[in-house]
C-alpha cells in the first residue's frame, strides 16, 4: 500500500512542483512563443532542444525511483524510507534539479527568450540555496554515514564520467 501512495505521491508531485517550474511558469513567461535565435545564433535553438530533450527522461527517472526504490516522494512531506542511489543518483547526487533547470534553460534557449535564461538561473540559484540549507543536513541527520559516503563518491552538480559503484545499488 505504501508504495501505491507513493507512486500516486509522486506522480502529483511532479506535476505540480516541476510542471509548474519547468513548465507553467517559462510557459507565462514566452507563452512558448518562437523569437530570432539568441545573438542571431542558430546552435543556441539546437542546444536548448537538446536540453529539454535530455532532461524530461531524468525528471521522470529519478522520480520514478523515489517511489519504486525509495518508497516515497520527492516531496519532503512523505520522504523515503531509504536513501536513493541508484540509476542517474550514481552520476550526480541532484538529477532532478538539473533536469528542471536543463529543461527551462533549454526552453530558454529554443524559443530564443532571455527571460526564461534568467529565470533558470534564478531557480538553479534557488536549488542550491535549498540544498545546502535544508536538504543536504536533513539527509545527513537521516541517513548519517550512508549519505556521508554517497557524497563523497557523487558530485552534487556535475555529473561524473563514471556512475559510482556501491554494492546492493548499481542498478
Amino acid at each position: 500500500m505504501r508504495q501505491i501512495f507513493a507512486i500516486v505521491g509522486s506522480a502529483i508531485f511532479l506535476v505540480i512542483a516541476p510542471g509548474t517550474i519547468a513548465g507553467y511558469i517559462p510557459w507565462r513567461i514566452c507563452r512558448w512563443q518562437v523569437q530570432a535565435p539568441l545573438a542571431g545564433i542558430f546552435a543556441f535553438r539546437i542546444l536548448g532542444l537538446l536540453l529539454m530533450v535530455a532532461g524530461l527522461p531524468v525528471l521522470l527517472d529519478s522520480f520514478a525511483r523515489f517511489a519504486i526504490q525509495g518508497f516515497g516522494t520527492p516531496a519532503p512531506v512523505f520522504p523515503t524510507r531509504q536513501l536513493v542511489v541508484s540509476g542517474l543518483y550514481r552520476y550526480v547526487r541532484n538529477p532532478m534539479y538539473v533536469a528542471v533547470v536543463s529543461l527551462i534553460l533549454g526552453q530558454g534557449l529554443f524559443f530564443g527568450d532571455l527571460r526564461v535564461l534568467e529565470y533558470g538561473i534564478a531557480i538553479w540559484v534557488a536549488f542550491h540555496l535549498f540544498v545546502l540549507l535544508y536538504e543536504e543536513p536533513t539527509l545527513r541527520n537521516t541517513y548519517g554515514a550512508e549519505y556521508d559516503v554517497f557524497c563523497v563518491n557523487v558530485h552534487r552538480w556535475i555529473p561524473c564520467l563514471r556512475p559510482w559503484k556501491q554494492s546492493g545499488h548499481d542498478s
